[in-house]
């Protein structure tokens, strides 16, 4: 297994716990990020580098303070870092993930952190508006303009004005659209279906997609002049099987908001159904998550989920590695405490070895300096832990 982490052993994880990780957080799609393992640096013994980089990571996270995108893994930092540098200007923003990963929250980052912020944030689904109709749904149309036209339409461009524009699918759209969209992003007008009367907006566009737009560029199912003026600032959103070390957090988060939602005194996972939640390589992303959580949740019968064959996703481990074996814990221990003891147990495994293909950062998905940073604020030291 290539990520079992801190939080693996939940049987023992109360609710008190479950609060100190989810408290206040709503609508959790990308990942629950627990306030209370920030810990305390201490900063002995490390090079000026590790030094450097233990301060940087914290600063990332109270810099960033996402409500909604929330996580501690590498992967996610870094799609943060460019979201709060993006958001401030009125770059064009292509966010580029799969299906379920959190690409609207994403967008709805971006929104709540620009200039435009106190304007709407107006969504269009591309791919689920008839092709016949998506002209109209975007620029609005005039009584009579067709047949089923039977009064005026205000489109989402004219009621995004001053505000931000999110095109979710954007690859969707036919080529006669993009021909039209191309020209609003270049001259911030249009005209409504059926009228010579022309609209003047100021938009700021963040399209999403999940297809490879640069493949349909080259197919010539997409426009290459309208791809490069979507492309100005490109997100990649990490699938969940790029960010295991936050699933344990993310069961909570969604354990924790179904039961509270369905009236259910489920408190718990249980360390099998863990591992299988940690292995399994979520095709279905977040969303894929959050239903498999809420199903068992409904299922339920104590306060301690497990989630039998039938209800546990089909797909078998994605990894060769041994599993990491996982202590009981108690129910006072925080999940810092937790986080501690797993990354020891790892350490004494790989004989405190950090780098490498075999090392505790391989292991936890985690990046050798990332690692040694969050060794140094938990204060595991390997002198300390030899004499304990």
């Amino acid at each position: 297994m290539s990520a079992y982490s801190y939080a693996a052993e939940l049987p023992a994880i109360n609710d008190r716990a479950i609060h100190e990780a989810n408290v206040g957080r709503k609508n959790c799609l990308i990942a629950p990020n627990c306030g209370n393992i920030s810990g305390t640096r201490r900063e002995g013994g490390l090079s000026g580098d590790e030094k450097e980089d233990a301060h940087l990571l914290d600063e990332r996270r109270r810099e960033h303070n996402f409500e909604e995108i929330l996580g501690n893994s590498p992967e996610l930092l870094k799609l943060l870092d460019r979201v709060q540098s993006t958001a401030p200007t009125d770059a064009n923003v292509l966010i580029i993930g799969e299906t379920g990963s959190g690409k609207e929250l994403v967008a709805r980052a971006i929104h709540s952190r620009s200039a435009r912020r106190n304007s709407p944030l107006v969504k269009v689904n591309c791919g689920a508006i008839p092709s016949g109709l998506v002209e109209s749904e975007l620029f609005g149309h005039v009584k009579g303009a067709f047949t089923s036209a039977s009064e005026r339409r205000i489109g989402r461009f004219e009621l995004a004005n001053n505000g931000t524009l999110f095109l979710d699918e954007v690859g969707e759209l036919p080529l006669e659209t993009q021909v039209k969209l191309l020209r609003v992003l270049q001259e911030q007008e249009f005209e409504p279906v059926g009228s010579c009367r022309t609209v003047k907006v100021n938009v700021r566009i963040i399209a999403a997609t999940n297809r490879d737009l640069e493949k349909a560029v080259q197919s010539g199912g997409f426009r290459s002049d309208l791809y490069y003026r979507l492309n100005v600032v490109p997100l990649h959103v990490p699938a969940l099987r790029e960010r295991r070390f936050d699933i344990p957090e993310m069961v909570m988060a969604f354990l924790h908001q179904s039961a509270k939602r369905m009236g259910k005194p489920v408190q718990s996972v249980s360390r099998e159904t863990m591992r299988l939640l940690v292995d399994y390589s979520w095709p279905g992303n977040i969303r894929e998550l959050q239903n498999v959580i809420e199903r068992g949740v409904v299922l339920s019968r104590g306060p301690i989920l497990k989630l039998g064959s039938d209800l546990l996703p089909i797909e078998g481990p994605d990894t060769g590695r041994e599993p990491i074996p996982i202590a009981e814990t108690k129910a006072s221990d925080s999940l810092e405490e937790i986080q501690r003891q797993h990354i020891l147990r790892v350490l004494d495994r790989t004989a405190w070895v950090i780098s490498g293909p075999w090392g505790a950062g391989a292991i936890l998905d985690l990046h050798p300096n990332t690692l040694r940073s969050l060794m140094n604020r938990l204060g595991i030291r390997r002198a300390l832990h030899a004499t304990a």
